[in-house]
């Protein structure tokens, strides 16, 4: 699958290690694709409520279906949050730029996700 076909087929994007901090790169991405009409459902332990939504602890406590997993956390956390994308069904995996972790992008793509990664979510769909 293409990226402009994961965005266009996508409503529901998880972004983990979503801040509620306006001067975070997370918030910017987050607060844009709210503005394109997706529903952004933020993953952080540390926060109760960003950009109107609730915050979950984890991916295994949205009671919704993910389309698009959307890290925003450092290479060494990929391997868990892979763990539980594959758990939740989620549709895909997006590492934004900077987070490469090969084994966890094959083992996503061995469960049946689609993966994106070192790129960003909202650059990339700006160019559609």
């Amino acid at each position: 699958m293409t990226i402009p076909e994961l965005l266009r087929k996508s409503k529901t994007i998880a972004v983990v290690g979503l801040s509620s901090n306006p001067m975070r790169p997370s918030y910017g991405v987050a607060e844009y694709l709210q503005r394109e009409g997706y529903r952004v459902i933020p993953v952080n332990p540390q926060e109760t409520e960003i950009l109107g939504e609730k915050a979950y602890a984890r991916l295994e406590d949205i009671p919704a279906h993910v389309d698009i997993v959307d890290v925003f956390r450092r290479p060494e956390f990929v391997p868990d949050i892979v763990d539980s994308a594959i758990k939740i069904g989620a549709g895909a995996l997006w590492l934004q730029e900077d987070v490469v972790h090969e084994e966890g992008a094959r083992r996503a793509r061995a469960a049946g996700l689609a993966v994106v990664m070192d790129k960003c979510l909202l650059k990339e769909h700006r160019r559609m």
